[in-house]
């Protein structure tokens, strides 16, 4: 059985493109890793943990483990903690380009997978009321960077270069290729 250690779901409707043969079990252990590590490492290790995790205790079956994070300025942004860290990231992410990072680890019959996929984001320039405005939606809150680019997100998004899946939280294609390569 094809297992996904997450609860995000918008992880579980893009694994749902893959196939609609998954259970999903979230990973509840803390998430840690160093965060000096370079940002593609730095999802690498928390997918692997929550991976390992959910492996440990259903050893016969595939597990899927992901993270996602944005990286700019040369730091590693994550969900933000209150309204205040939002607008910090949004008013970071403005007007530049950006790195959203998904580490992704495969664990079956004791073979990890490990793989990180990168995806360019650049944003318009935000006006403070646009920065608010987006707030006010509630949307920045459960996501890497603050933003959304499925949602409302979208409307601060002047491009991407890379895979769009990924910057939602699962790269589809890249994943699907490894789990056939591994099976």
């Amino acid at each position: 059985m094809l297992i996904l250690a997450s609860r995000s779901p918008r992880r579980k409707e893009l694994l749902s493109i893959i196939t609609e043969d998954f259970r999903i079990i979230p990973a509840v252990g803390e998430e840690c890793a160093d965060r000096s590590l370079p940002p593609d490492r730095y999802v690498c290790e928390l997918a692997r943990h929550k991976a390992q995790e959910i492996a440990a205790q259903y050893p016969g079956d595939i597990v899927i483990g992901a993270d996602t994070v944005v990286a700019a300025c040369g730091e590693i942004l994550g969900k933000p903690r209150d309204e205040d860290d939002a607008k910090r990231m949004l008013r970071l992410l403005s007007g530049t380009e950006h790195h959203v990072y998904t580490g992704v680890c495969i664990i079956s019959e004791g073979k990890n997978n490990i793989f990180a996929e990168d995806t360019k984001v650049r944003f318009f320039v935000l006006s403070e009321k646009e920065i608010d405005d987006y707030i006010s939606t509630g949307e920045p809150f459960d996501k890497a960077g603050a933003y959304g680019i499925q949602g409302i997100g979208a409307l601060l998004v002047s491009g991407i270069t890379g895979d769009y899946y990924n910057v939602m939280g699962l790269p589809v294609g890249r994943l699907a290729r490894e789990l056939k390569n591994m099976y």
